[in-house]
């Protein structure tokens, strides 16, 4: 081959390189640009802007009588723009941020003017787009913020950046604060209603657009949100506000007088089985009580001498005794083994089987038990299951413990000894509730029923949704067994163990002590001995309203539930009666006397409790109290507040408890803003708009 061939080869060779370069060159740049266009633009797109999730405000929960547990109000965090309009230039900026400083440091006092100063102006140099300038403020705090040098110059001038937040409150604080419980992420450790219906309560979450600037910062595009979130529900719960306070009181008073390490008191509602209060107080480091678990629902422990109510449920229903029949009380050995059952009290000799129940022996129920099950143990805990006494109850809130009943075919079971004690409490694991809802059946002519603690769901104040009881079973015993269980829980308060501290002169109270020694973890009842005291029961006993289970662990002060547990049962069971016998009155508004504190219309409940603290006598007319000739120089006369229905009620001036009453019985969904008394709302009062409308009211 010549030279000149071989060159021309080489040119022609590296020429069609080139060219084939050029090709795929001409064909990527076409793929991108056309095949794979949007793919890349829409990237670029996300690098530069996204949406952020903003999450709805959560419906509010409500007590039995419209009292406001929980809500949420509006919070906000702030930023600033540094290079913005209005403080472009640096002469600008010089001049006014000074200014901005000292507003700053006036309204808060958190840090001097210069602190600030220094703050703003090193941000400055950072050539920072979104400055954090404070976090937490109230709408109100805002709406003077807003008024301030360099903020004042409007939206895209002064450079002021707003973040809205949502921050939930408890307007009665610790009031029923475990069984409202609280948002959690992980489902799994859900926590009160507020983590069981966190899908009614948290609503649907909008969307904000955000642009992102250098240094990787993300800023609001628009004040407004591009898709607005959606508020959730509202959660109508069983719990009474006055008698949850009235049981956290008497317990926590109790608990401190035993000197005791925790202790649980729940309320029920005999006929509806609606939960009216539960407390769970634990004592801390410092000597306080806390809830910090709810022992009511998760608590599994022997529950000693209660239990002995299905104990004589199962004989009597068997006819294996009377309540007439006689019955030794004094020391039982159990036959086939060394192990005897005593009473702490002492022997009261041979007694009536009524007599044995009132004073709790322990050693009567565990003969009786055992000589008239022995040959057929299974007999005696199929009633336990036919009871359901094994199994969950399937509560609308979540942490609720598993039953632990012992049969005969369980591994565990002793022949000789396992009887004998699950006849006075022992050998198996129940939680108050579950204790308290047996009751609760022999309160309720039989009729078992399970635990609820919302009775409805509402939204835009309709109705989603509504709950009711369970019924467990129609009816547990016979109503001769029924009738002879009653009368015998009488007499444990008239004539036995209850008698000098449970007894009240006011009404008949119907119930049983509960002495029960607790394990020492690992120890068993060889270590450290540790009791549960408990009284559980209803009233008014002739014709039940409530049941009630007060329960105390660990008393260092005297265990015997009688004098530890009792007081407190017979506190919570007076309270409650005397404030569901009060007569209930519509709401109301002053009318005279302005030398006496004023009262605008709104919760007649706490209007009393105000005014029996300040020591006030109200005085109530139906017509101006001035016209009708009442004195009102010893008290405050009232007449009633009548809202024309379907009209918007006035609540300027009012409380956010009020104004939220007011608005919620009338059937209005409320958003509030900032803190303090209502000043605007957003439909004037006296308007007619449709039920289930929402007002907006400002406080300040």
């Amino acid at each position: 081959m010549s030279i000149r061939t071989n060159i021309l080869l080489r040119v022609y060779l590296a020429f069609g390189l080139i060219l084939l370069f050029a090709a795929a060159v001409v064909f990527q740049l076409c793929r991108v640009q056309l095949a794979q266009g949007e793919k890349w633009k829409s990237m670029a797109q996300q690098m530069s802007t996204r949406y952020r999730t903003i999450e709805a405000a959560r419906g509010n929960i409500f007590s039995d009588d419209g009292a406001l547990l929980a809500t949420s109000v509006p919070e906000y965090e702030l930023h600033m723009d540094m290079l913005a309009g209005g403080i472009a230039d640096d002469k600008a900026f010089d001049e006014k941020i000074d200014s901005l400083a000292m507003k700053m440091s006036q309204y808060f006092g958190d840090r001097p003017a210069r602190e600030y100063s220094r703050i703003f102006r090193e941000a400055r140099k950072e050539g920072s787009r979104y400055q954090l300038v404070r976090r937490k403020v109230t709408y109100k705090q805002l709406k003077e913020i807003r008024k301030f040098p360099v903020f004042n110059l409007g939206k895209y001038k002064g450079g002021l950046i707003v973040v809205a937040q949502n921050k939930r409150i408890l307007p009665f604080r610790s009031l029923a604060a475990r069984t409202i419980g609280y948002k959690n992420e992980n489902v799994r450790n859900a926590v009160g209603l507020e983590g069981s219906f966190a899908s009614y309560i948290n609503g649907e979450s909008g969307k904000r657009l955000e642009q992102r600037l250098a240094g990787g910062v993300w800023i609001p595009v628009n004040d407004e949100e591009e898709v607005a979130p959606k508020e959730g529900a509202d959660i109508i719960s069983t719990i009474n506000i006055n008698f949850q306070d009235i049981a956290q009181s008497a317990l926590e008073k109790q608990l401190i007088k035993s000197n005791a390490d925790h202790g649980t008191v729940i309320l029920m509602e005999v006929a509806t089985g609606e939960i009216r209060a539960m407390a769970n107080y634990t004592k801390m480091p410092d000597g306080s009580f806390k809830e910090k678990f709810n022992y009511a629902i998760a608590g599994n422990q022997d529950p000693g001498s209660t239990f002995k109510v299905v104990s004589y449920m199962a004989l009597l229903e068997d006819k294996m005794i009377d309540t007439n029949n006689l019955v030794s009380t004094e020391n039982y050995k159990i036959p086939g083994n060394s192990h005897i059952i005593k009473d702490s009290h002492g022997s009261i000799g041979t007694v009536t089987v009524k007599k044995a129940f009132e004073e709790s022996s322990n050693a009567a129920v565990a003969s009786l038990v055992n000589r008239y099950y022995t040959n057929n143990q299974a007999k005696f805990t199929n009633h336990l299951y036919d009871w359901h006494l094994n199994e969950k109850f399937g509560l609308q809130i979540p942490g609720e413990a598993q039953p632990v009943v012992k049969n005969p075919k369980n591994a565990s079971w002793n022949k000789y000894m396992t009887l004998p004690q699950m006849a006075y409490g022992y050998e198996m694991q129940l939680t108050p509730l579950k204790m308290l809802s047996f009751y609760n059946a022999v309160a309720n002519n039989g009729k078992y029923v399970s635990p609820i603690f919302v009775k409805e769901i509402r939204r835009l104040g309709n109705t989603v949704e509504r709950f009711q009881a369970h019924v467990i079973n129609d009816k547990i015993c016979s109503d001769v067994t029924l009738k002879k269980m009653q009368e015998m829980l009488e007499g444990v308060v008239s004539e036995g163990t209850g008698k000098t501290n449970v007894k009240s002169e006011m009404f008949k109270i119907a119930g049983k002590t509960g002495t029960a020694q607790v394990a020492d973890g690992r120890n068993g009842y060889k270590g450290k001995k540790q009791y549960q005291s408990s009284f559980c029961g209803y009233f008014p006993a002739d014709n039940p309203k409530y049941s009630l289970i007060v329960v105390i662990n660990d008393p260092k002060n005297g265990y015997y539930a009688a004098s530890t547990a009792g007081p407190a049962f017979k506190e919570i069971c007076e309270k409650v009666y005397a404030s569901s016998l009060g007569i209930e009155h519509p709401p109301v508004r002053y009318v005279g006397n302005t030398t006496l504190p004023q009262y605008k219309h709104g919760n007649l409940k706490a209007l009393k409790q105000v005014y029996q603290k300040l020591g006030v006598k109200p005085l109530y007319a139906s017509t101006n109290a001035a016209a009708n000739g009442i004195d009102t120089s010893s008290g405050i006369a009232f007449e009633e507040n009548r809202v024309k229905a379907g009209t918007v009620p006035n609540v300027v001036g009012m409380g956010l408890s009020d104004a939220l009453y007011v608005l919620g019985n009338a059937g209005y969904k409320v958003a509030v803003k900032g803190s303090g008394s209502v000043s605007t709302q957003s439909v004037t009062g006296g308007s007619q708009i449709p039920r289930g409308s929402k007002i907006i009211i400002e406080l300040q």
